[in-house]
């Protein structure tokens, strides 16, 4: 599978941004991640290919919504209330099915990358 993620860009605080993840084939688990200056890659939300179950990092429950398209082949980020420290460069990942047959917001579990795009979110 290979992935594109797109729709990053620089946003004032409180700001919104709808980030993509184009996946070449449907019916994996896709994670979104991100990785501020100087600061580890983390987790952020993730979404199985089987019920739709969702998970969202502590940080960003409640202002951020991750979703597929119905085609399943991509998935969608959408962010609202962004704030300073969320500026970072975002990247989605997909794991293994059978390997991951829910999902899960630890880069571990992931084992194709997209290229990342990046969110700036400053005033």
């Amino acid at each position: 599978v290979q992935l594109q993620a797109s729709g990053g860009g620089l946003v004032q605080p409180g700001g919104s941004l709808r980030l993509s993840c184009a996946a070449s084939l449907a019916y994996y688990p896709i994670g979104w991640f991100r990785q501020p200056p100087g600061k580890e890659r983390e987790g952020v939300s993730c979404i199985s290919f089987t019920d739709g179950t969702t998970h969202y990092s502590d940080s960003v429950t409640g202002r951020f919504t991750i979703s597929k398209h119905k085609s399943r082949s991509t998935v969608y980020l959408e962010m609202t209330g962004l704030q300073p420290e969320d500026t970072a460069v975002y990247y989605c990942a997909a794991a293994i099915p059978s390997l991951l047959p829910g999902c899960s917001i630890s880069p571990h579990d992931y084992d194709t990358w997209g290229q990342g795009t990046q969110v700036t979110v400053s005033s």
